[in-house]
C-alpha cells in the first residue's frame, strides 16, 4: 500500500488566534501529527509548536534505530511534554499551557501505530464506515465509559471540554498507543475537536466517502465545520490508503 495525504489548519470564525499546529512528513508519509494547544493566545501556540516541533525531531532521529513503535512514541510524547515543563519553568506566565496530542507513525513495513493525549483524534473510514480509533481523555468520555452519559448526551454537556490528560503537565501517567488495523482503500483522520465540535459523525462520513484528493476533502471537512460555526480552531489531516498499483 501507499499513503497520499494532505493536512489544513484553520483559525475558525470565533477565536482570534491559532492555537493548532500539525505537521506532514512530506515526502515520505512516516508519520502525521495534529496539537491542540490551551493555555491563552501565546501559551496554546508555544505549548502545541514545542509538542509538535520535538515529536518532529525525535521521530525523525531515532526512526532508524530499531526502536518499537511502542517505545518510540512513548519517548516522542514524553519528550514534548518535558519541552513543554521547561517552557513553563523559563516563562512563568506559561505555567497553565498544555495541548493535546495525536501522532500517527507507518514503520517501515509495518502496521501503522497510533499515540494520543487529550481530546485531538484519530478515526478510520472504511467501506462508508466510520470508526474513531483514540477515546478521548476527558470527563464526559470516562463518563460514558461509566455509564453515567450516553454519548449524545456528552457531545453537549457543558464538562465536555474539561481534559484528564494532556501534555504539559508533571502528572502526565497515561500515553495510550495502539496498533491501527488498515486495509487499501482506507481513509484515516486525525483531527482537533474544532473538528469534531461542530461536526457528527453522520457529517464527517459524507466529506470522507467522496472521492476527491485529500487536500480537497481537507478543505471540505474545515468549511463543513466553519458552517457550522466554527467557533474553535480547526485542523485536519487526512491520509488515504492506497493500492501501490493506484494511479496518483
Amino acid at each position: 500500500m501507499k499513503c497520499v495525504f494532505a493536512g489544513l489548519s484553520d483559525q475558525g470564525l470565533v477565536r482570534s488566534a491559532n492555537q493548532d499546529a500539525y505537521y506532514l512528513d512530506n515526502p515520505h508519509g512516516r508519520f502525521f501529527i495534529v496539537a491542540d494547544g490551551m493555555g491563552g493566545h501565546a501559551g496554546g501556540q508555544e505549548a502545541s509548536r514545542i509538542a509538535v516541533e520535538t515529536i518532529q525531531t525525535y521521530l525523525n532521529d531515532y526512526w532508524q534505530t530499531g526502536l518499537a513503535p511502542q517505545e518510540l512514541l512513548q519517548e516522542a510524547l514524553l519528550k514534548a511534554n518535558q519541552g513543554i515543563l521547561q517552557n513553563q519553568q523559563t516563562f512563568p506566565e506559561r505555567a497553565d499551557m498544555g495541548t493535546t496530542v495525536v501522532v500517527l507513525i507507518f514503520p517501515s513495513e509495518q502496521q501503522p501505530w497510533c499515540a494520543h493525549v487529550g481530546d485531538s483524534r484519530l478515526y478510520r473510514l472504511r467501506s462508508q464506515t466510520l470508526e474513531q480509533i483514540t477515546q478521548d481523555h476527558t470527563w464526559v468520555s470516562q463518563a460514558v465509559k461509566a455509564g453515567i452519559l450516553t454519548a449524545e448526551q456528552a457531545r453537549s454537556h457543558p464538562w465536555r471540554h474539561v481534559l484528564a490528560q494532556c501534555l504539559g503537565r508533571e502528572e502526565l501517567n497515561r500515553i495510550d498507543i495502539q496498533p491501527i488495523d488498515i486495509e487499501a482503500g482506507d481513509r484515516l483522520l486525525l483531527c482537533s475537536d474544532g473538528l469534531t465540535e461542530e461536526l457528527s459523525d453522520e457529517q464527517i462520513i459524507p466529506c470522507l466517502c467522496a472521492p476527491a484528493p485529500c487536500g480537497e476533502t481537507a478543505t471540505t471537512l474545515v468549511e463543513a465545520a466553519k458552517k457550522e460555526g466554527g467557533q474553535d480552531n480547526i485542523t485536519v489531516v487526512v491520509v488515504a490508503l492506497e493500492d501501490e498499483t493506484s494511479p496518483d
